[in-house]
């Protein structure tokens, strides 16, 4: 039968920029290997089909696929289909809740004209999940020197808000620029789950004003490199809220993302530090529609 779906730049206010995303919007009957098809078939980062809520208070349940496999959680996904509802549903600003497979997600929309843009309050607090590969291992993946890791005294780590990640600090831009994926040694530096995922970061930015310049690659997951990762800028929440030493209040961040790939990207990171500790955080962004039309599936 057919099927509507809708494709959407996420973290980002012009098309052709940012990260695409579909949302298949009628995809009763689908089961996950069908789902999982034409997640291929899109072929983009992650592909989401919106279904019915369990609960009739919330607005939708997402499911997220990458073109390898289904995710509990990911970031431009959430924003992305969050505008594609909340412009479907009229022109007034709008609070909903989206099920995930990680929980519920309380998001807030602004619609527009072509899109609009929304913001999410994490699901759950990001936390360290254990040490990472050697610095040896990790520079032999990446094809860079081992001396190009970390800066001002901070160090690779391991943390998820959902999605588990390597957060990998390097020293500069041109560092970050110059990595490039080495198969052969992935699995020893970054192995560790399902997802295999690094998220290199460092402070110097291509553009004045923003926080960090980062990339992601998750090659095992189908994806060589994103454009930009709601996901992992919530587990690095955390990780910069550790390391800053940030004081008490709220902490708006921009953290650009997918320059090496000819599509930049702005992730909105607001975290909330009480007592010292990181006690919430939430994502935001622009999201644009592309194209709208149907699948047979």
């Amino acid at each position: 039968m057919r099927r509507r779906f809708v494709t959407l730049d996420v973290f980002t206010d012009k098309r052709f920029a940012g990260n695409p995303l579909a949302v298949v919007l009628e995809p009763d009957g689908l089961d996950t290997d069908a789902m999982q098809s034409i997640a291929r078939e899109f072929n983009l980062s992650e592909t989401v089909f919106a279904q019915p809520p369990a609960d009739p208070a919330h607005r939708a349940k997402l499911r997220i696929f990458t073109p390898a496999n289904e995710l509990p959680f990911a970031g431009h996904p959430t924003v992305g289909t969050a505008v594609l509802l909340g412009r479907l549903d009229g022109t007034q600003p709008c609070d909903f809740v989206l099920e995930l497979g990680i929980g519920p997600v309380r998001c807030s929309v602004t619609p527009s004209a072509d899109g609009g843009r929304a913001v999410f309050d994490l699901p759950k607090l990001p936390e360290d999940i254990g040490p990472p590969a050697s610095d040896d291992d990790i520079a032999a993946a990446l094809g860079i020197a081992v001396s190009d890791i970390g800066f001002d005294g901070v160090r690779p780590a391991r943390w998820s808000a959902g999605a588990p990640y390597t957060l990998l600090p390097l020293r500069d831009l041109a560092t970050v620029g110059r990595c490039a994926i080495n198969s052969a040694a992935w699995k020893k530096a970054f192995g560790f789950d399902v997802h295999a995922a690094v998220y290199m970061f460092c402070r110097q930015t291509a553009q004045p004003g923003h926080a960090f310049h980062t990339r992601m690659f998750a090659p095992s997951a189908g994806i060589n490199e994103d454009p930009a990762t709601g996901s992992a800028a919530a587990a690095i929440a955390g990780y910069i809220a550790k390391f800053d030493q940030l004081s008490d209040g709220n902490h708006p961040l921009v953290i650009e993302q997918g320059y090496e790939m000819g599509r930049p990207s702005l992730m909105e990171l607001t975290l909330k530090i009480a007592g010292g500790k990181l006690t919430g955080a939430s994502i935001g962004g622009g999201a644009v529609v592309v194209t709208e039309g149907t699948i047979e599936a």
